[in-house]
């Protein structure tokens, strides 16, 4: 029996719907079996009834670590059994969720120019030892669906052809207007490659080796979804569809955030509500704040997206000891819509984007914060615009970032460093540590002139055997570092109040403090989460927070009581209290 003829009507309208905007001029019937085909397979089964939007699909427990496949190395195990190994010893019991970085045969940009989506790169491992991390974590894997490497399959049989590859890639005449079209770098457009069918202008929107696919062309739309559905039955629960606002694009416009890309996620999203394993789905669109905030759609898009503003608003609060614009920023996010999250996080593999930041942090104070971090070592990618090209993200390691202030470098970088992660792990939404940041990784120049680009500087590769030396040694920095965010994390996994959805209130405690009140779904528990910004001892009197009285107010990471009429709540330097009235044991 064919997956269309076991598909429930619901679902079959709804792809014929999606399907029938996206490609006008085709039989949306037709396409509609090929697409639950696709994704379910021959033998495959929908649901009877599809996901309904809800807050079960993750929990005050829920977070993720970001990796590369081969960060640990030691030149005689597999990296993934290093991965393995290492998530065991160090992250298991703590951390739930795993995202690996694209762990396919790639040609560049450090996996994310892929030659084959269906098999592991055999430099990491294989199948097996993907399965087994699965086994243990929610496994996050990504999609990178906009476009491959230029020395794929795929483009070999477009070049010399072949159905059906020969429309799979998107191609452009060299004299269209394209002078609207977004860009993320600053290389031409289109590259001309000669093909069995003449010279052909390719669409390249990140590199020359990375082209992107036509999904004008519902085959490619088909080809993903069969990909997504190899991915899910090899244990993959969390799919991160990389570079997924670039996806359409139309001779004339700004070619991102275009309808049908929005409408290519919907689909996406319908069809995994059918999945019986529980699927979530993450979009990364570092793109301005308002823009990204549009795939969450009416709850049918995105169940995730990046909070992309926050890395960049964080590094500016710490740097310059304000909460101005952070405060700003947090009063005007909107509530996660139910069955939505923020997915948070302070700095990942590419850096901090400063895009994200555009129209909330003014342009002169944006450049102070990238002068301040080149201070420290980092360095500045750009991006092309009409009138010039623009910074389009820091490239460093996170705890360098934090190595001083305007003022200069101090003695306060892991306290600045912490205080950062800490509102990560308040905010509302679901808390993400790239593991260089983790293990107060330092900036790798040695990368840098190796390599040839920016991005490297926070991509060290770790020799585990000395890794684990380190991590062994209570004394040393990333041992202490990792010590104390896994403490945070256990304590923040047991209070009710953090759970990603719970009820999120902005505090007015001046410029030098960032604060938040979270409330716990069933309005049980209480947690005021307040951060002194600044360098020098501070303290607030309690009747700045909203303490009941009677209930025995505490702080959570410390222990120590909070008095609700008298006496100052006091902190040091760069100091996190969460203040609770319900004190849960880690």
């Amino acid at each position: 029996m064919s997956a269309r003829a076991m598909a429930p009507a619901r679902l079959q309208n709804g792809l014929g719907q999606l399907l029938g905007s996206i490609y006008p001029q085709h039989d949306r019937h037709a396409l509609a079996e090929q697409a639950l085909e696709a994704f379910f397979g021959q033998a495959g089964r929908p649901r009877r009834r599809g996901r309904v939007p809800a807050n079960s699909l993750w929990s005050e427990k829920d977070n993720y670590v970001i990796t590369y496949g081969n960060t640990l190395v030691d030149g005689e195990h597999k990296p993934l059994d290093l991965l393995h190994d290492f998530s065991e010893r160090y992250l298991a019991g703590v951390f739930t969720g795993i995202h690996i970085l694209p762990f396919f045969p790639f040609t560049s940009d450090d996996g994310f120019a892929v030659t084959d989506y269906r098999e592991v790169n055999s430099q990491l491992g294989d199948w097996a030892d993907v399965s087994r991390i699965a086994g243990h974590f929610r496994l996050m894997s990504d999609l990178v669906m906009n476009h491959c490497s230029s020395q794929s399959r795929m483009f070999s049989d477009f070049l010399q052809g072949h159905e059906p590859w020969d429309r799979f890639f998107k191609v452009a005449n060299p004299d269209d207007d394209l002078s609207a079209v977004v860009r993320p770098r600053t290389h031409p457009l289109l590259r001309a490659f000669e093909t069995e069918n003449g010279t052909k202008h390719v669409w390249c929107t990140f590199s020359h080796d990375q082209v992107d696919f036509d999904f004008s062309n519902p085959r490619v739309l088909f080809e993903f979804l069969d990909i997504i559905r190899d991915h899910i039955e090899r244990g993959v629960r969390t799919i991160r569809l990389d570079a997924v606002a670039f996806l359409w694009k139309e001779i004339g416009t700004r070619c991102i955030h275009l309808r049908q890309t929005h409408e290519i996620i919907r689909l996406i999203r319908l069809l995994c509500d059918y999945r019986e394993e529980p699927i979530v789905l993450i979009t990364e669109t570092n793109v301005p704040n308002v823009e990204n905030l549009s795939y969450f759609g009416n709850r049918n898009e995105a169940h995730m997206i990046y909070n992309f503003a926050l890395p960049p608003l964080l590094l500016h609060a710490l740097l310059g000891g304000t909460s101005k614009y952070l405060n700003a920023w947090q009063m005007a996010m909107p509530p996660a819509q139910l069955g939505c999250a923020y997915f948070n996080f302070s700095a990942s593999h590419d850096g901090i984007g400063l895009r994200p930041a555009e129209g909330l942090i003014p342009e002169e104070e944006m450049l102070q914060v990238i002068d301040t971090v080149q201070g420290f070592g980092g360095r500045v990618s750009y991006y092309a615009r009409p009138d010039g090209d623009r910074p389009y993200e820091l490239n460093v390691a996170l705890f360098d970032a934090f190595a001083g202030t305007h003022e200069g470098t101090d003695d306060l970088q892991v306290e600045r460093f912490l205080c950062s992660q800490a509102i990560v792990m308040g905010l509302e939404g679901i808390p993400a540590f790239y593991i260089h940041s983790l293990l107060a990784t330092r900036n790798d120049y040695d990368g840098v002139e190796k390599l040839g680009y920016n991005r490297a500087i926070n991509r060290k590769r770790l020799d585990y055997a000395m890794l684990r030396k380190e991590l062994d040694d209570p004394d040393t920095l990333s041992a202490r570092t990792l010590s104390r965010l896994k403490e945070m994390v256990r304590v923040r996994s047991v209070q009710p109040a953090f759970h990603p959805n719970a009820t999120q209130f902005t505090l007015q405690l001046g410029e030098a403090f960032f604060g938040f009140w979270r409330q716990s779904l069933d309005r049980a528990q209480s947690i005021f989460a307040v951060s002194n910004l600044t360098a020098e001892p501070r303290s607030i009197p309690p009747m700045a927070l909203n303490l009941i009285e009677g209930d025995a107010w505490c702080d959570l990471l410390t222990g120590e009581p909070v008095a609700q009429l008298s006496g100052e709540i006091a902190f040091a330097p760069y100091q996190t209290r969460w203040i609770s009235n319900r004190q849960a044991s880690a």
